[in-house]
């Protein structure tokens, strides 16, 4: 009997596809627990429209992704810091206070996990910094890091 899950099943698929299973299998636990619906024309034309729906919500997601990267790519963040001598920090600058600078002064909500420091900043100047906006989308952001009078 061919049934469409409605949740993951292990060893069997996961939610969203349509699957072969022993009519046993399918009358006596998949379809009484609410874990499968049959594959009826009228299911199956629900979960094409389902999912042609799912991807057009994930390629809108992608492209306002791409246009978020390339106004971050354009943009310099100003990030005011203590500093001795030789332009060495008191401390360091860290993935939270980028992200804070971000929301301050361009308005832009940036998840600090998803920002990428090879190491936290400690030296006055410009630096560049990953940010990861979506899965195979980074920009790279310039932070300018000025002594703080």
């Amino acid at each position: 009997m061919k049934v469409i899950l409605k949740e993951d099943i292990k060893g069997k698929g996961k939610k969203g596809e349509l699957v072969n299973v022993s009519d046993g299998y399918a009358r006596n636990y998949l379809l009484p627990k609410g874990l499968a619906v049959e594959a009826t024309k009228t299911n199956i034309n629900a979960l094409e429209i389902q999912k042609q729906s799912q991807a057009r919500k994930k390629e809108k997601e992608k492209q306002l992704a791409q246009e978020l990267a390339e106004k971050l790519s354009r943009s310099t963040i100003t990030i005011k810091a203590k500093a001795g001598e030789n332009g060495k920090l008191f401390g360091s600058i860290t993935s939270k206070d980028i992200a804070d600078a971000l929301q301050a002064q361009y308005k832009i909500d940036i998840d600090k996990k998803k920002i990428h420091l090879q190491e936290s900043i400690k030296m006055l100047g410009v630096a560049e910094v990953e940010v990861r906006v979506y899965p195979e989308i980074t920009a790279k952001l310039k932070v300018n890091v000025v002594e703080e009078k």
